[in-house]
């Protein structure tokens, strides 16, 4: 068992603390390997009537997958390649949180990307606090926003999943819960409070999920006005279009410093990773979420097999440079066919969740 998940029970709550602090609570494979039983293990025990998720150290919930082993162990001979391993088991992870029976809380306090939002989007409750950084930044590094991006995202308001997903923009409290991903805004200083209460709490006195709710809704705080939400019109307005030149032009013509400022993040970004992701994202619109971890696990393998990725890795986790050099360096060179590709069947090694 690893010592980067720390699993204790509180009464009738399973606690869990990602304890992975200098590396930001990161989500590797072990950490998948002791998470997944013993959420199905509480999933089973009567005893627990709750779980709550968090992370250690004070400065991230979770910052994401461990995507740099993965990209390092690429081209290693493995008897089990990494890039199959741990995406399969994530998103099986994944699923297992978006259908656990009982109420599921993740106290979401400082960084939260990616996997992080593997781990609490799926939940039934996410407590988000003034230190959250909020962002699924994957086009960055030549991949896509997965871990149920593709049935997360497009549930936002309007059109602002697709900004969040291929800009990579980072939100606050405020944005988390005008966008729904955030449940309950409570101060850092509240979250030792909140899983005592939830311990303390009377679970026999109706619906699991309406006591954890009454429980956190008494330590919610109004987090202020949403800066994300004052570009909603904006954002609809340019983000509606079903290809990334599109939108592209629309935010030229849009002409104002937010939209200058867009344009110039999305340049920056994997060309590849853009226009798969936007195709994901309207390709998974309402699409139920067991048939949407099917797609992303197929683009999971065909996406951290191209150039992009290993070499976004390298330009933002490993040499931190910031400087990728992407292949094809440019939206027009990146062929339909080739886009297609990345959706495809993997036959035998399709994962496919019941």
């Amino acid at each position: 068992m690893t010592t980067d998940v720390l699993l204790e029970t509180r009464g009738p709550v399973g606690l869990v603390t990602l304890n992975r602090p200098k590396a930001l609570n990161a989500l590797d494979l072990g950490m998948i390997r002791a998470l997944h039983p013993a959420l199905e293990a509480w999933a089973r025990d009567p005893a627990v009537k709750a779980v709550v998720i968090r992370g250690a150290g004070g400065r991230a919930f979770c910052a994401g997958g461990d995507v740099r082993a993965v990209a390092l162990s690429m081209g290693t001979p493995n008897p089990e390649p990494l890039s199959r391993a741990f995406f399969y088991e994530e998103y099986r992870l994944n699923h297992l949180i978006h259908h656990f029976p009982k109420p599921y809380v993740a106290l979401v306090d400082g960084i939260s990307m990616g996997g992080g939002l593997g781990l609490s989007a799926h939940g039934s409750h996410r407590v988000v606090t003034e230190r959250l950084v909020l962002a699924m930044p994957e086009t960055a590094i030549g991949l896509f926003p997965d871990v149920g991006g593709g049935w997360f995202l497009p549930r936002f308001p309007g059109e602002a999943g697709t900004y969040l997903g291929l800009t990579g923009m980072r939100c606050n409290a405020a944005d988390a819960l005008w966008l729904g991903y955030g449940t309950q805004h409570v101060p850092h200083d509240q979250l030792e409070a909140v899983v005592e209460a939830l311990a303390a709490a009377d679970w026999s006195s109706g619906d699991a999920r309406a006591v954890a709710t009454r429980v956190l809704n008494g330590f919610a705080t109004e987090p202020g006005p949403s800066p994300l939400k004052a570009h909603a019109e904006a954002i609809d307005r340019c983000f509606a279009k079903d290809s990334v030149e599109e939108i592209l032009a629309a935010l030229e013509a849009e002409g104002s410093p937010w939209a200058n400022e867009t344009r110039a993040t999305l340049g920056r970004m994997s060309p590849t990773s853009l226009k798969v992701t936007l195709r994901q994202l309207r390709l998974c619109r309402g699409r139920p979420y067991d048939e949407v971890v099917t797609v992303e696990y197929r683009l999971s393998q065909h996406v951290t097999a191209l150039p992009d990725f290993r070499e976004g890795i390298r330009a933002v986790l490993v040499d931190k440079d910031n400087r990728p050099t992407w292949n094809p360096p440019t939206l027009v060179e990146v062929r339909a066919s080739d886009v297609e590709a990345c959706f495809a069947p993997l036959g035998a090694r399709d994962l496919v969740v019941k």
